[in-house]
């Protein structure tokens, strides 16, 4: 079931990482974020994809920022995917923005809200691009087999799962770790691990606990997952996305060589 974005491989004998702020802030800062995790994974030996959002349409609040927009964030990722010569993964939330989407990006993502839409899927399929599909935080790990299909049938067979958390009560998601091995009788599966984390809709944002992305990205990849997925910030705090759950840029590096051990150690 593996698959080639360039030069990752998807579902290989190597852990690869998706990573990059939530949302496009601006070119400078695309670039800046997307130039440092390629060097950290440039160091590991980590094959690396960039990603980031052009347009985040399911924020808690209307007033939330959502990004440049779909004209002028394609314009930043293809600079990014030329000037840093990495992978570029973006989400696309209607069927009519796949065709602009895939002139530009590697890979496009489904976001977990919209894991069952078909006429998304089936759009996102015939760009011909690789497409990685969040586990909607409400869908069984075994019902996921019905969006591959969906992506399958439609022609692309290089579709790849993303675990995010399941709605565990009000305003909480837990992992349930047995559903990364589920997913992976379908598609090869990678690991979000910093929305995992996240507490949804605390008040007018999303809240989170960032401190245990290490925990759960250790866990995840001793289960033999394919792919890591992290929002990377350099400054959180200020993030104009999903910074109470983002992976401090500081600490990502420290963090990856944690989960290559593990990696190295299942390989023995």
């Amino acid at each position: 079931m593996s698959f080639s974005v360039k030069n990752v491989t998807v579902g290989g004998p190597e852990l690869f990482l998706i990573a990059g702020p939530c949302v496009i802030e601006s070119q400078e800062h695309a670039l800046f974020m997307a130039s440092a995790i390629s060097e950290i994974c440039r160091r590991l030996g980590v094959p690396y994809i960039f990603k980031a959002s052009y347009d985040k349409a399911n924020r808690t609040s209307l007033a939330s920022y959502r990004g440049p927009g779909i004209v002028e964030g394609l314009r930043i990722l293809g600079r990014v995917r030329e000037e840093v010569k990495v992978p570029v993964l973006t989400d696309v939330h209607e069927a009519a923005q796949a065709t602009a989407a895939g002139e530009v990006v590697d890979v496009l993502q489904i976001p977990a809200f919209l894991c069952r839409q078909t006429d998304l899927l089936a759009a996102a399929a015939h760009t011909g691009k690789a497409v990685n599909i969040k586990k909607g935080q409400f869908v069984a790990p075994q019902d996921m087999r019905h969006a591959v299909q969906k992506v399958v049938e439609s022609g692309n067979a290089n579709v790849s799962l993303t675990e995010r958390g399941a709605s565990f009560g009000y305003h909480n998601l837990v992992v349930d770790m047995r559903s990364l091995a589920i997913m992976r009788q379908y598609a090869p599966v990678v690991f979000d691990a910093t929305h995992s984390v996240q507490l949804p809709s605390q008040g007018a944002q999303s809240g989170g606990q960032p401190e245990f992305i290490p925990l759960l990205s250790r866990a995840a990849v001793a289960s033999g997952i394919d792919g890591i997925f992290m929002e990377v910030h350099d400054n959180p705090a200020q993030a104009k996305s999903d910074g109470a759950n983002a992976m401090p840029l500081a600490k990502l590096e420290e963090t990856l060589r944690q989960l290559l051990a593990i990696r190295r150690a299942l390989a023995v």
